[in-house]
């Protein structure tokens, strides 16, 4: 019989836990029900608002900030539509996508909008079935499961986009 292995320390156990990264963005919709949708001006695809969790700041607070960086609106952040575990990829680790409620924007919310010109270069409100021709396939399952979980009253758990369970 072999010996069992020493107790590890809290402090290696911690250490050893995967790293993974965090984003947090909204989904607005308008009166009519479509998406908006963000141009970023630093990649092909389009996007909702939103960003990276920075290190000791919350999902929510991430979102809120984002929402205020972007384009310029300050509203609470809502419920969460989905929470979405992605793998890594060659370029980036696996992580941890939230996406909140960022609810109906009536027409002065719309005019009140103002872009952060060095990141963004429009927007747009998308109707639902053409999101998939302005965003990744990625973006597109997830903005499509959180349509859902809106019309359900729910929280939907996504895997690479994909609702599981």
């Amino acid at each position: 019989m072999s010996n069992p292995s020493p107790a590890v320390s809290p402090d290696q156990y911690v250490a050893s836990l995967a790293r993974r990264r965090m984003a947090a963005g909204a989904l607005f919709r308008d009166e009519a029900g479509r998406v908006l949708l963000v141009e970023p001006t630093y990649k092909p695809n389009w996007e909702i608002p939103g960003g990276a969790v920075e290190k000791e700041e919350s999902p929510p607070a991430a979102c809120h900030r984002e929402v205020v960086e972007e384009i310029g609106l300050d509203r609470p952040v809502g419920r969460v539509l989905a929470v979405d575990w992605v793998p890594s990829r060659p370029e980036r680790p696996e992580g941890l996508i939230l996406i909140y409620d960022g609810g109906v924007l009536e027409a002065d919310a719309i005019a009140a909008i103002r872009l952060k010109v060095d990141e963004l270069a429009s927007y747009a409100f998308v109707e639902a079935e053409r999101v998939g021709e302005l965003v990744s396939d990625l973006l597109a399952r997830r903005i499509a499961a959180c349509l859902d979980a809106v019309a359900a009253g729910t929280t939907l758990s996504l895997e690479n986009g994909f609702p599981i369970g």
